[in-house]
């Protein structure tokens, strides 16, 4: 039983969907899965199994920045045998061409965060980057519903506030979508321990336009990426 999730290690599922929102969690688990259980209150961190389609899917809320996500990401794979995990949050766009609502799966993660410095003694910069099956499988996915998903890198701020915005004006010059928080983190855990990571985004703020979703768009109305997570994370599952 792990420190911040509290489970038993029957009670989470081998694949698991990790939105930032604990409340995204909860409406991810109850739209999307049958006969869904919470199996963690602790810090109000929900974390949920279910269904989908007969398969055995967990959804887990893992707060905001790379600290927090790094932690649940830990205990998830180290604790819980987890070998899928599926980030599922909101961004801001960099790249002018994208909307609000837009999909983004992310194949790498640059960062102004040391912790991967500090991992490897300041000797590395390690290139953090997406599970290749799984990033095939989603665009596979959104391809099939029609959903224009843009595939590329993204920047995992390790700060929401920044005094430097001018630097984004260089990262999308440099072809860099969008901005979040948690996917150099969570790309360095899964590789860390043999398992495979991806993170899908949408995106609720534009950086450079000032366009911005509401709230509770954010919390709820993010149904195409959390569509193509569910049948990403399923689909080399056998029902049952």
């Amino acid at each position: 039983m792990s420190i911040h999730i509290g489970a038993k290690p029957e009670d989470i599922a081998p694949r698991v969907l990790l939105p930032g929102d604990p409340l995204r969690a909860k409406w991810i688990a109850e739209t999307y899965l049958e006969e869904p259980t919470c199996y963690s209150t602790v810090r109000n961190m929900l974390g949920y199994t279910g269904r989908y389609r007969d398969v055995l899917v967990s959804v887990q809320g893992s707060g905001m920045g790379m600290p927090s996500a790094s932690i649940y990401a830990h205990e998830l794979f180290s604790e819980y045998g987890v070998r899928t995990l599926l980030r599922v949050g909101s961004c801001g766009a960099l790249a002018q061409d994208l909307q609000l609502r837009d999909v983004i799966a992310a194949s790498a993660a640059s960062t102004d965060s040391a912790m991967n410095r500090v991992r490897f003694d300041g000797l590395v910069d390690y290139a953090p980057v997406a599970d290749f099956g799984l990033l095939r499988t989603a665009v596979d996915v959104a391809a099939q519903r029609g959903i224009a998903m843009r595939v590329g890198q993204v920047f995992a701020a390790d700060a929401f506030y920044t005094d430097r915005p001018d630097l984004f004006d260089k990262l999308a010059a440099y072809g860099v979508l969008a901005v979040e928080m948690e996917t150099a983190a969570l790309y360095t855990v899964a590789a860390r321990f043999g398992a495979r990571a991806l993170t899908l985004l949408t995106v609720s703020d534009h950086i450079r336009t000032g366009a911005a979703a509401s709230a509770a768009d954010r919390e709820q109305t993010f149904d195409q990426m959390v569509e193509v997570a569910l049948q990403t994370a399923i689909a080399d599952a056998v029902p049952g």
